[in-house]
């Protein structure tokens, strides 16, 4: 079955899976323990975490092993609340960030935190003067997505990382989808905490990091053992750990480079052949500043529901939007955000995003059928 919603979540890559069972069948032991057995699966730990810090470029003690995204965006955002709200208690963050971090927000606003929300334009960007013009003495925390998950939108993060160069507040990004799609240096963009989710990198579920700067400090959400150098308690999830540094093995410079220019020929060749069948429609977000492996597409007049129904009949897989937003009646709160509430977009559009293992005849065979579908659905409307 083609796969087409990568941004939701990944297929694990065979060798991953050869790894993380060798270490099922041959590393049991406690990484806390002191024994032989809990050596060895610290040892193990500590190799995995050295893996992920040479590529990421910073030290090994900065990186904090958590359970993915929605965890690692917790701990950045309630940990840096509650441990500078002696400072302030002014958050900003925009209005089409991940449900992990909007939540989180509305959670901190209930403890009386005040959040300002940067809205964005109509293809779903915010500028760096947006960000400046927000920025008060009493904001502790700036938490800006690197690239939204339903659209692409890559966001200016180092222009706000300058900005905030000179400003106190943390500087917290949600990197889950363009981790792996593009290198990042969160050093060299002046990020404080960044968070990662393994399984959107051909890893496993239920794993993930949190990249915390060295000297940042952070409140406990979760209270129990001292792993993690004290800051995540929890036995950490070997395993799983093992399993997201093997994915990240695969994910060199060079390799990275590759999918990009890969993804952006499947995405070009699908919108050059909508262009060429004369199929109404239009792209939701930022052509000069996306990620290639998404692509967000309005077909005019065609349902979402039903082009996603029919497709999966056909035995293709789209989304409709965030998979955290799965089963959810409501609309896209990213869509809704770049073109008001009511618009028609929010019924009309669907999500196609190119992964591992992909080719270029799937991408043909996808096209095709979104073109016959759209077509046929078109026709039955206006019968």
């Amino acid at each position: 079955m083609p796969y087409f919603d990568h941004a939701a979540t990944t297929p694990i890559r065979p060798e991953v899976i050869s790894e993380m069972t060798t270490i099922l069948e041959q590393v049991y032991g406690n990484p806390s323990s002191i024994h032989r057995n809990g050596r060895t699966a610290h040892e193990t730990l500590e190799k995995s975490r050295q893996t992920i810090a040479r590529q990421l470029q910073v030290k090994a003690n900065e990186i904090v092993f958590t359970s993915g995204g929605t965890e690692g965006d917790n701990m950045a955002i309630i940990g840096t609340a509650f441990a500078r709200q002696h400072e302030g208690k002014h958050l900003i963050t925009t209005d089409v960030e991940h449900p992990a971090v909007l939540n989180t927000m509305n959670y901190l606003e209930s403890q009386g935190f005040e959040v300002t929300y940067l809205p964005v334009n109509k293809v779903g960007q915010i500028t760096p003067q947006q960000l400046k013009k927000a920025l008060r003495a009493d904001t502790i925390l700036v938490s800006v997505m690197y690239a939204n998950n339903e659209t692409g939108v890559i966001f200016p993060i180092e222009e706000i990382g300058e900005i905030l160069a000179d400003h106190p507040a943390t500087f917290h990004t949600d990197a889950v989808q363009v981790y792996g799609k593009i290198p990042l240096n969160p050093k060299a963009a002046n990020i404080d905490l960044l968070s990662i989710s393994a399984h959107k990198i051909n890893g496993p579920k239920g794993v993930g990091f949190l990249y915390q700067k060295e000297g940042v400090k952070l409140a406990k959400i979760l209270h129990g053992g001292s792993q993690e150098e004290k800051r995540r308690a929890g036995t950490e999830n070997l395993v799983g750990i093992v399993g997201m540094a093997s994915a990240i093995d695969f994910l060199t410079e060079e390799q990275q480079q590759i999918n990009w220019e890969v993804y952006q020929q499947f995405h070009t060749y699908v919108l050059e052949r909508l262009n060429q069948e004369g199929i109404q429609f239009e792209v939701n977000g930022d052509m000069e500043h996306h990620l290639p492996h998404i692509l967000n597409l309005r077909f005019f007049g065609v349902p979402s529901n039903l082009l996603l129904m029919h497709l999966d009949l056909q035995g293709i897989a789209i989304s409709t939007g965030s998979a955290c937003s799965a089963g959810d009646v409501e609309p896209s709160h990213v869509l809704e955000a770049m073109y008001g509430k009511d618009h028609q977009s929010l019924k009309e559009s669907i999500r196609i995003s190119f992964g591992y293992r992909n080719t270029q005849d799937e991408v043909v065979m996808l096209t095709d059928t979104l073109i016959a579908t759209v077509k046929r659905l078109k026709k039955d409307s206006s019968e």
